[in-house]
């Protein structure tokens, strides 16, 4: 990854203007062919983003792994009023934090959440998740019984990481649909600004909440950051703000996905569901896994910043030019796993980077595998004759969102 670039190569990549994310894929659980081709030939390729600027995607495993723990990238930007834009959503579509203080922020950030979002704490919220997935499959058999269509999204996919974020962060339950609905506006393309709207309401939102637990602390994590805050001159308002939003968001959405993929993974390729149905407890981990592979929500990647020049894969890459690591391209890379397009919860290799890698590792892994080995342990165990009643190509996929997704699993048994 270290080598000069050849004047050539950089030359040639920066001039290349045709290449304009997202790539069009042939469906929700298959990525683009054209991330193969990239792989292989440009690993570190030109693009233009979404919102028509330029940016440098990223698509082999080890290229992707070593950058997501290079400190010469950050999300924030040296001239934040010159960084290129990914997109028209309100959420990764440019830089954020401080230039001069991402580092520490960062260190103060992990300091705080690690102990909120803890292995073993997450183990102990275990039981409080089983209550939860067993209550909602309970109305899906009711629902069932009554002769209703059941739409395991709705029914269980999206209400259940709703709930247990609000537990975790103390969000009042009678506001999940208001956060939930500023969530999916935020995170859709709009070029109106109704994304940025939804992200400045949800601002609001937070700030107001953030008060009231000043004013009456529980045991939850808003609360532990609002005295955290009081605590610390150069934890400013502002960042705690944002910390909180991207807390909520980000550990609701990305398993609503999971939950839907999995699912679609598993009832498409029947004989891996029947393996769980066998042994829910003993096989669900390694499926999770395979899941977190595989698994390609949103059609983009995760948005860099380059501090410094830097050269990867025979590319210059510029101070202040932005960079997309593509998760999803690097967890297909054929150099990392054996048969890589194939979905195999049995593979040797389970070093994917679906939680990202090094100082960035996602706070909330053990949050998400805990609901979901829940989710699909307690599935395989209460309806092993699940089964789509549409076909892949049929259901409804989010194309203008930035986490992408289905908006409805029809299902029945």
């Amino acid at each position: 990854m270290t080598a000069v670039a050849p004047p050539t190569t950089d030359h040639t990549e920066r001039d290349r203007p045709d290449r304009r994310l997202p790539f069009t894929r042939p469906n929700i659980l298959e990525l683009a062919p054209l991330y193969e081709v990239l792989r292989r030939e440009a690993p570190v390729a030109a693009v233009t983003t979404p919102a028509g600027d330029p940016a440098w995607l990223v698509t082999r495993f080890d290229e992707v792994r070593e950058l997501l723990g290079d400190k010469r990238l950050g999300r924030s930007h040296p001239e934040p009023e010159r960084a290129a834009r990914i997109s028209h959503a309100a959420v990764q579509d440019g830089p954020t934090g401080s230039y001069e203080t991402e580092q520490a922020d960062h260190t103060r950030m992990r300091r705080l959440l690690t102990p909120a979002f803890s292995a073993k704490r997450m183990l102990r919220l275990g039981d409080h998740v089983q209550e939860l997935v067993d209550g909602y499959v309970d109305r899906m058999v009711a629902a069932h019984e009554a002769g209703e269509a059941v739409d395991l999204h709705t029914a269980l996919a999206l209400p259940l990481p709703v709930a247990v974020i609000c537990r975790l962060l103390g969000v009042p339950e009678e506001d999940r649909e208001h956060f939930r609905s500023l969530s999916d506006r935020m995170a859709t393309y709009s070029e109106d600004g109704d994304a940025h709207r939804a992200r400045a309401e949800f601002g609001r939102y937070m700030a107001g909440l953030a008060e009231a637990k000043r004013a009456h602390p529980t045991e939850d994590v808003i609360s532990d950051l609002v005295q955290a805050q009081a605590a610390d001159e150069a934890f400013d308002h502002e960042e705690m703000i944002r910390l909180s939003v991207g807390l909520l968001f980000a550990g609701h959405e990305t398993t609503v996905n999971r939950i839907g993929l999995g699912t679609l993974f598993l009832l498409t390729r029947r004989e891996h569901w029947d393996h769980l149905v066998t042994d829910p407890d003993g096989r669900v981990n390694a499926t999770v896994e395979e899941i977190m592979r595989l698994g390609a929500p949103g059609d983009l990647g995760l948005l860099r910043y380059a501090h410094t020049d830097l050269d990867v894969a025979g590319v210059t890459i510029r101070r202040g030019d932005a960079v997309i690591l593509s998760i999803n391209a690097a967890n297909r890379d054929p150099e990392a796993f054996a048969d890589a397009e194939t979905f195999d919860p049995d593979r040797a290799e389970h070093s994917h980077l679906g939680f990202g890698h090094g100082a960035h590792f996602c706070i909330g892994a053990s949050l998400a595998r805990v609901e979901l080995r829940t989710v699909f342990a307690t599935l395989a165990r209460r309806l092993p004759g699940l089964r789509l009643t549409a076909t892949l190509d049929d259901i409804d996929v989010r194309t203008d969102h930035i986490t992408g997704g289905v908006t409805e699993l029809p299902v029945t048994w």
